[in-house]
């Protein structure tokens, strides 16, 4: 089989260990509902398997797993357009996860600079699972022989992992059967900051809920955060250049960007000189404009249950049709009997 015998098919997905932000909408979701339409497959993931490697109370994992199905749906991933599904109804996931830990190195996943990150000095504590998990990762993404992953920059190094994997197993059994995956990183809000704090990264685990936009906000939340922004005193520049070591200003024109389908330079050009009197009211109304009703419709479908179901369990068998061709002939490649 030859690299040109890959089907273009996207594959990404989220992991429900808490609630989604507008870094999550701008960084991902925004962008996948946009490549539904250029021209390849697309496979959309809630990882609910990457969300255990920390322990999570069982009825909140089951409110999380349908509230990130939620947030995709209302913000338009439409599942006759794609595959939405959950990734524990899909028993392949595991199973090419314990193949690809015996093909990838124990150096390799030293060098995982998540990891570090999030067990920090009690790395003999955590699961392992934890230490493994970017090897369930890469069979998320070679289960669906997916040639395009639409990642943040903090996931970029466990696509190249992925790659790595992909390569060594191709190799190891003299076979070019699993495609070298690349990573799709763009956008103008891709690392969407914190509200209170312009050098950090806008996170579901901050320690007040004034520093993010959850997805679940509604309108009046929505423009009070924005209008409480931390700014500096300065108008906005006639440059990009001029938002140079201004991290809460450069973060707020970034998301409008985001938001406007426009670029930070566009931005600049239209509020150049403006102060933030002006500029947060505006970001505020484009914000409630593009997000409330993403969460209106994101609180029916969680008073619907039922229906967020339904969509999954189909998504799985769709997904299941695509896998488990993938899994035969990789048992077949590795010798195991069937």
């Amino acid at each position: 089989m030859s690299q040109t015998a890959f089907t273009p098919r996207v594959f990404s997905g989220i992991k429900p260990s808490g609630g989604l932000t507008l870094g999550n909408y701008l960084g991902a979701i925004k962008r996948w509902v946009a490549m539904q339409d250029e021209g390849m497959e697309t496979v959309y993931c809630v990882v609910d398997m990457h969300a255990i490697t920390v322990w999570q109370d069982p009825a909140a994992l089951t409110r999380a797993t349908r509230e990130v199905a939620a947030a995709f749906i209302a913000s338009g991933i439409d599942p006759a357009k794609s595959i939405l599904f959950n990734q524990s109804q899909v028993s392949g996931h595991a199973e090419l996860a314990w193949i690809f830990n015996c093909v990838a190195r124990v150096g390799w996943m030293n060098r995982m600079t998540q990891f570090k990150d999030k067990a920090g000095s009690n790395t003999e504590k955590v699961s392992l699972g934890l230490y493994a998990y970017p090897s369930l990762m890469a069979a998320d993404i070679l289960l669906y022989h997916a040639t395009h992953v639409p990642v943040g920059e903090d996931q970029k190094q466990h696509v190249e992992l992925t790659r790595d994997i992909a390569n060594k197993f191709n190799h190891d059994f003299k076979v070019d059967f699993f495609p070298e995956t690349i990573p799709v990183i763009e956008g103008p809000a891709m690392r969407v900051m914190n509200l209170r704090d312009g050098t950090k990264k806008m996170s579901k685990s901050g320690e007040s809920d004034m520093e993010r936009i959850n997805m679940t906000d509604d309108a009046d939340a929505i423009a009070k955060k924005f209008k409480k922004a931390r700014t500096d005193p300065e108008p906005l520049p006639s440059d990009l250049e001029g938002l140079k070591d201004r991290p809460e200003a450069r973060n707020l024109v970034d998301i409008y960007a985001g938001l406007s389908d426009q670029t930070p330079q566009q931005v600049i050009a239209e509020y150049a000189g403006a102060g933030w009197g002006r500029f947060k009211p505006a970001l505020a109304e484009l914000a409630v404009e593009k997000l409330a009703p993403i969460s209106g419709e994101m609180a029916r479908l969680m008073d619907q249950p039922g229906e967020i179901d339904a969509v999954l369990r189909r998504g799985a068998e769709q997904a299941r049709n695509i896998a488990e061709p993938v899994l035969k002939k990789t048992y077949d490649i590795v010798g195991f009997v069937r």
